[in-house]
Protein backbone atom coordinates (compact mmCIF):
# COMPACT_ATOMS: atom_id res chain seq x y z
CA UNK A 1 0.00 0.00 0.00
CA UNK A 2 1.24 3.50 -0.88
CA UNK A 3 2.64 5.95 2.04
CA UNK A 4 1.08 9.16 1.35
CA UNK A 5 3.57 11.96 0.68
CA UNK A 6 3.84 15.21 2.69
CA UNK A 7 0.90 16.88 4.46
CA UNK A 8 -1.79 14.67 5.94
CA UNK A 9 -4.67 16.93 4.02
CA UNK A 10 -3.81 15.41 0.77
CA UNK A 11 -5.23 12.23 -0.47
CA UNK A 12 -3.92 8.98 -0.45
CA UNK A 13 -4.87 7.73 -4.09
CA UNK A 14 -3.61 11.00 -5.58
CA UNK A 15 0.19 10.06 -4.05
CA UNK A 16 3.04 7.81 -5.58
CA UNK A 17 4.17 5.05 -3.73
CA UNK A 18 6.89 6.15 -0.97
CA UNK A 19 9.79 3.67 0.57
CA UNK A 20 9.06 3.06 4.12
CA UNK A 21 11.60 5.49 4.98
CA UNK A 22 9.52 8.40 3.42
CA UNK A 23 12.45 9.83 1.42
CA UNK A 24 11.74 8.07 -2.25
CA UNK A 25 8.89 8.04 -4.25
CA UNK A 26 8.62 5.11 -6.49
CA UNK A 27 7.19 5.62 -10.29
CA UNK A 28 7.53 2.92 -12.26
CA UNK A 29 9.84 1.07 -10.13
CA UNK A 30 12.43 3.81 -9.93
CA UNK A 31 13.19 5.58 -6.85
CA UNK A 32 13.26 9.48 -6.91
CA UNK A 33 13.49 11.73 -4.01
CA UNK A 34 10.06 13.02 -2.80
CA UNK A 35 9.51 16.62 -2.38
CA UNK A 36 10.04 17.91 1.75
CA UNK A 37 6.97 17.10 3.44
CA UNK A 38 7.61 20.30 5.28
CA UNK A 39 7.08 22.48 2.65
CA UNK A 40 3.59 24.16 2.99
CA UNK A 41 1.27 22.99 0.43
CA UNK A 42 0.77 26.76 -1.04
CA UNK A 43 4.67 27.56 -1.51
CA UNK A 44 5.19 23.57 -3.12
CA UNK A 45 2.55 24.01 -5.82
CA UNK A 46 3.90 27.68 -6.63
CA UNK A 47 7.65 25.78 -6.76
CA UNK A 48 5.84 22.56 -9.07
CA UNK A 49 4.06 25.57 -11.31
CA UNK A 50 7.72 27.52 -11.80
CA UNK A 51 9.10 23.73 -12.50
CA UNK A 52 6.56 22.27 -14.89
CA UNK A 53 6.94 25.92 -16.42
CA UNK A 54 11.07 25.51 -16.80
CA UNK A 55 10.19 22.56 -18.14
CA UNK A 56 7.92 23.69 -20.93
CA UNK A 57 11.47 26.30 -21.48
CA UNK A 58 13.76 22.99 -22.09
CA UNK A 59 11.37 21.72 -24.21
CA UNK A 60 10.50 24.85 -26.22
CA UNK A 61 14.68 25.86 -26.43
CA UNK A 62 15.29 22.63 -27.58
CA UNK A 63 12.84 22.69 -30.30
CA UNK A 64 13.71 26.68 -31.21
CA UNK A 65 17.09 25.21 -31.14
CA UNK A 66 17.96 28.46 -29.13
CA UNK A 67 21.00 27.30 -26.51
CA UNK A 68 20.99 30.29 -24.86
CA UNK A 69 17.23 29.88 -23.62
CA UNK A 70 18.01 26.39 -22.79
CA UNK A 71 20.68 26.40 -20.71
CA UNK A 72 18.30 29.28 -18.77
CA UNK A 73 15.49 26.70 -18.55
CA UNK A 74 17.74 24.11 -17.12
CA UNK A 75 19.07 26.44 -14.67
CA UNK A 76 15.74 27.33 -13.44
CA UNK A 77 14.50 23.39 -13.40
CA UNK A 78 17.48 22.77 -11.32
CA UNK A 79 16.42 25.67 -9.09
CA UNK A 80 12.98 24.33 -8.16
CA UNK A 81 13.92 20.85 -7.93
CA UNK A 82 16.41 22.17 -5.50
CA UNK A 83 13.63 24.09 -3.45
CA UNK A 84 11.53 20.92 -3.09
CA UNK A 85 14.24 19.28 -1.64
CA UNK A 86 14.35 16.99 -5.01
CA UNK A 87 18.11 18.48 -5.50
CA UNK A 88 20.93 19.48 -3.43
CA UNK A 89 21.71 18.17 0.36
CA UNK A 90 19.26 15.62 1.12
CA UNK A 91 15.91 17.41 3.40
CA UNK A 92 16.40 14.90 6.07
CA UNK A 93 19.90 15.87 6.46
CA UNK A 94 19.04 19.47 6.99
CA UNK A 95 17.73 21.07 10.17
CA UNK A 96 14.12 22.90 9.83
CA UNK A 97 15.59 26.44 9.51
CA UNK A 98 18.48 25.02 7.05
CA UNK A 99 15.02 23.48 4.85
CA UNK A 100 12.79 26.53 5.29
CA UNK A 101 15.75 28.98 4.07
CA UNK A 102 16.20 26.24 0.95
CA UNK A 103 13.08 26.44 -0.27
CA UNK A 104 12.14 30.27 0.20
CA UNK A 105 15.19 30.96 -1.26
CA UNK A 106 14.48 29.10 -4.19
CA UNK A 107 10.70 30.47 -4.49
CA UNK A 108 11.95 34.31 -4.14
CA UNK A 109 14.93 33.02 -7.20
CA UNK A 110 12.15 31.76 -8.85
CA UNK A 111 9.60 34.58 -8.02
CA UNK A 112 12.12 37.17 -9.21
CA UNK A 113 12.46 35.69 -12.72
CA UNK A 114 9.02 36.83 -13.59
CA UNK A 115 7.71 34.07 -15.20
CA UNK A 116 5.23 35.17 -17.46
CA UNK A 117 1.74 33.91 -16.01
CA UNK A 118 3.00 32.64 -12.78
CA UNK A 119 1.98 33.58 -9.64
CA UNK A 120 4.98 33.78 -6.86
CA UNK A 121 5.48 30.79 -5.10
CA UNK A 122 5.66 32.18 -1.63
CA UNK A 123 3.28 31.97 0.66
CA UNK A 124 1.06 35.04 1.35
CA UNK A 125 1.78 35.01 5.21
CA UNK A 126 5.83 34.52 4.68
Amino acid sequence: MAVPVGHHDRMEADQPERTPDGRYIVVKGRRWRATDPEIPEDVAAGLRRHLMAARRGVAASHRNQDPAAEKLARSRVHTAKVALGERGTPWWEQSLAERRRRWEDGAAELDAAGEPGRRTARSADG
